[in-house]
């Protein structure tokens, strides 16, 4: 596998929504660009957060947009991806399956590391050198690796998340997949860079990006 000796984060983008750059990922390696519209042009979001409508996002689907210039990961995950989370196979290989570090903000340490089940929202940069980890969901007995269980794989070297961004035991990441602050608009918009009502976590405060 070749090293990096850099930063290696993916930066494509189709435009500006709320000050970040949009991108969507599709699959496992496969990338399509769909612009996310915000939900009400005439209130855009508060300078610092980004608003991000989930309508389009099916599951087994991920997104990428920007925030504080780092690419965050929002997926819709299936059912089955929910249920392998709690797998006692999964959790017996991870690293922090408890998110005890202070990798996220208290409304987030869940199994899920979310505030809703179904949706992940993840600092897409690895936490041993900063690339930009691979997403494939789905599990598989060969590929990416052998007996995948579904998540993300850093290209630069080959740390493992799960597809709650908890890392795998035995590799060079020494810190789950950070949690940004998001709160939920409504069903379908969520805000990243803004706490749920009546919580104050600041972001600075985790162990590492």
């Amino acid at each position: 596998m070749p090293k990096a000796t850099r930063r290696d984060v993916l930066r494509v983008a189709t435009g500006v929504a709320g000050g970040a750059a949009v991108v969507g990922a599709v699959g496992a390696a496969a990338y399509m660009v769909p612009l996310l519209e915000q939900p009400d042009a005439s209130a855009p979001p508060p300078p610092g957060t980004v608003d991000v409508d989930l309508l389009p996002l099916q599951p087994g689907q991920q997104i990428m947009v920007f925030w504080r210039s780092w690419p965050i990961f929002v997926v819709h995950r299936t059912p089955q991806a929910m249920t392998m989370l709690r797998n006692p196979d999964l959790l017996g290989q991870l690293a922090d399956p408890d998110s005890d570090q202070l990798q996220q903000p208290p409304y987030t340490k869940n199994l899920q590391r979310s505030v809703k089940a179904e949706f992940a929202v993840l600092v897409g940069i690895c936490t041993h050198m900063g690339c930009t980890p691979a997403f494939y969901p789905q599990p598989s007995a060969s590929e990416p690796q052998p007996d995948w269980l579904g998540g993300y794989l850093c290209p630069c070297h080959g740390s493992k998340y799960d597809l709650a961004g908890r890392v795998f035991k035995d590799y060079p990441a020494p810190y789950n997949l950070p949690v940004p602050p998001h709160r939920f608009l409504g069903d379908n918009v969520i805000r990243i860079g803004e706490n749920p009502r009546g919580v104050s976590f600041d972001f600075n405060s985790i162990l590492q990006i």
